[in-house]
């Protein structure tokens, strides 16, 4: 596709929008885009904030009439693509396009559990039971309704599925995303099913009327598919089950894609599977025994995991590790075969009667399906090293353990980019991490980066501080003389002030501290939900918000009520992180230069982002850690900002926050 045709659609569909001003940083990554697709070769390119990078890459690739798969790692950019974006490259591109949202199987509600439900095959729980063990809801039997001879009234847990079931007559599209209310992680649990248990549309009784599959249906037909990333790398771990296929993948906010593919292409094992299969095979067995041990294999795992939260677990694994999963696997394979053994009998019983399996033959197969995955799993963590780092991690109740690549790179290189299908890969972001392409297996010689800019005049519109003054975070008197900066910022600005922190406790701690010296509102991460904490920071132009990283991205406030953002320190990932901890290994002295410092270059870049949403806006971006003006890596840093003009001065501050002061009421008479 020519470039002038590339800019001429570009401009079809962008004209009559509010900015309807060109923009030549998006005009040059369409054009970026158009070139890739042309020559087959991946494009890894950087697109600041204002650039209108979704329409840099939707218009060029479906214009040429390629299929395309969207991956995003946010849900607020998911619902952008498919209800604002989409529509308009769909309404004005002058030809047919046809685009789709896909979730994963596990958010679209299941017409099969639900039936079994209604059947009689689960009762409802009585009592809390969040792993479904053996309460109530884990035996057979009918619903049990509240009041009456000889019933109970159901727990909180029942109602809410049971208000669910009611909801499936209703449903739409099945998508949890249409309830009007956020059901329990248990609850909705029972009336859902991921890609491991499902048996498949073929197989199960309630196929031919699955959510799940008619999502699937509309993406096939679809030229743009929206998906998580996280899903996307579910497909790649199905070897391509999931997607429908397609010529192009973009990853948005490529800058996520490292650790969510690290984290999607394994696995993880908890108590929890193990209640799972035992509450979905109790009823498909006439003693209940192998069920009932393989629930109490889950809670031996659990034991043993408690102790080493937080931790990794090297090999050779530990003793007592070791003999708790040898054990499970033992009681999974009897509950196995006694699933087999049950088929068979059920089987000879429809043959003799002449009828069919139904429910109880879907519900069968969903837990041999369970059994043989659980069972996967735990063989892959007992048998030696196979390139992958396994630690413990999760809340002390319902601890986990964690199975991920110690290399994503190489398995990404292996299931994506190498293969004979292989899409053409777009990695856009406002922020590309330094070695990017290296880290996510990408060619080295098929690969093009590119930085378009951004439209918008940092050298006058934001000032980047350094309080170079300040003691170093990691003494005594830092938390004391942070605090007192913090006042005298706000109070520059009056207000006006997103304060990002990397620690809950050192929010807390600031928030309170600094609420006692200011008049304005001071508002915390805690206080409410974020999209209403967001909409009460913007309507209060003074107010001030202190936050810790679900805020460093994702946060859009143009306008003068976001006039400062602080950050309390450099954004360093953990030291005792378990999984980069093994890859600092692997690389020895150079780890620090190659993860930690563009980790955290990243995460800065995206926190002082949040600053400058639009042409108009102006502010200063305030680093109160002396490390971004004195150590060795600060330009590493540094040069991952936006182009800001820079300052070690406090009054340079004042002085560019100066016009934003409220005029004194005498002044001027």
């Amino acid at each position: 596709m020519a470039d002038s045709a590339v800019v001429e659609a570009l401009q079809r569909v962008t004209s009559g929008l509010a900015a309807d001003e060109r923009r030549p940083a998006q005009e040059a990554m369409a054009e970026a885009v158009a070139n890739a697709l042309s020559g087959r070769r991946h494009l890894v390119i950087q697109a600041g904030t204002g650039t209108g990078k979704s329409l840099g890459y939707l218009v060029p690739t479906l214009a040429a009439g390629h299929r395309i798969v969207v991956a995003t790692a946010t849900k607020a950019l998911q619902d952008q693509l498919g209800d604002r974006d989409l529509p308009l490259v769909a309404s004005r591109l002058g030809q047919p396009v046809v685009f789709a949202v896909l979730k994963g199987r596990s958010n679209y509600l299941c017409r099969q559990r639900v039936r079994e439900i209604e059947g009689g095959g689960d009762q409802l729980p009585l009592v809390e039971d969040p792993l479904g063990a053996r309460s109530a809801g884990g035996a057979s039997g009918g619903h049990r309704a509240a009041g009456g001879p000889g019933t109970r009234t159901l727990g909180a847990l029942g109602r809410e599925i049971r208000r669910l079931v009611e909801w499936a007559d209703t449903a739409d599209t099945g998508d949890r995303a249409e309830l009007s209310w956020e059901p329990s992680v248990a609850a909705w649990a029972q009336v859902s099913v991921g890609p491991r248990d499902c048996p498949g549309a073929a197989r199960c009784p309630s196929g031919h009327d699955c959510f799940a599959e008619a999502a699937r249906k509309r993406a096939s037909e679809a030229d743009a598919v929206v998906v998580n990333t996280h899903l996307y790398a579910t497909h790649l771990a199905s070897e391509g089950e999931v997607l429908p296929a397609h010529d192009v993948v973009v990853f948005d906010e490529a800058h996520e894609l490292e650790d969510i593919a690290s984290a999607s292409l394994g696995f993880e094992l908890g108590a929890a599977r193990f209640a799972a299969l035992a509450r979905t095979a109790r009823p498909l067995l006439e003693e209940t025994g192998a069920a009932d041990q393989v629930d109490d294999a889950g809670l031996l795992v659990d034991q043993v995991l408690r102790s080493r939260r937080d931790k990794r677990l090297v090999r050779p694994l530990p003793d007592d590790v070791v003999d708790r999963l040898t054990l499970a696997r033992s009681r999974i394979a009897e509950l196995s075969a006694q699933l087999r053994r049950a088929a068979g009998a059920a089987d000879r019983d429809r043959a003799g009667s002449g009828g069919g399996g139904g429910d109880e033959e879907a519900r069968r197969t969903r837990a041999q399906q369970a059994a043989g995955h659980l069972a996967v799993d735990i063989d892959r963590i007992l048998e030696s090293d196979d390139g992958t780092v396994a630690w413990v991690t999760g809340p002390e109740h319902a601890p986990v353990l964690k199975v991920a690549p110690l290399d994503v790179g190489e398995v990404l290189a292996k299931v994506l980019w190498t293969r004979e299908d292989a899409p053409t890969g777009i990695l856009a972001s406002a922020t590309i991490p330094p070695g990017l392409p290296g880290r996510i297996g990408l060619p080295a010689g098929g690969v093009d980066e590119l930085d378009v800019g951004s439209p918008f005049d940092y050298q006058h519109q934001a000032l980047l501080y350094c309080a170079l003054h300040l003691p170093d975070p990691r003494s005594p008197g830092y938390e004391a003389a942070a605090t007192d900066e913090l006042v005298a910022l706000m109070e520059a600005a009056e207000g006006r002030t997103l304060a990002l922190f990397t620690s809950w406790r050192a929010m807390q701690a600031a928030a309170a501290a600094v609420a006692k010296r200011v008049p304005w509102t001071v508002i915390t991460q805690s206080d409410l939900p974020k999209p209403a904490l967001l909409e009460r920071f913007t309507r209060d132009e003074h107010s001030c918000l202190f936050a810790t990283m679900g805020f460093w991205q994702g946060v859009d406030v143009p306008g003068r009520a976001l006039s400062v953002v602080t950050i309390d320190r450099l954004p360093f990932p953990r030291p005792d992180d378990p999984l980069l901890a093994a890859r600092r290994e692997r690389l020895g002295r150079d780890a620090f230069s190659l993860i930690d410092v563009p980790r955290a270059a990243t995460l800065l870049a995206q926190g002082a982002g949040r600053l400058i949403r639009s042409a108009e806006d102006r502010g200063v971006v305030a680093v109160l850690d002396r490390r971004l003006g004195t150590a060795r890596y600060r330009w590493d840093l540094v040069r991952a900002l936006p182009p800001m003009r820079r300052t070690r001065q406090r009054a340079d501050v004042e002085a560019f926050l100066a016009p934003l002061r409220t005029p004194s009421p005498t002044a001027g008479s």
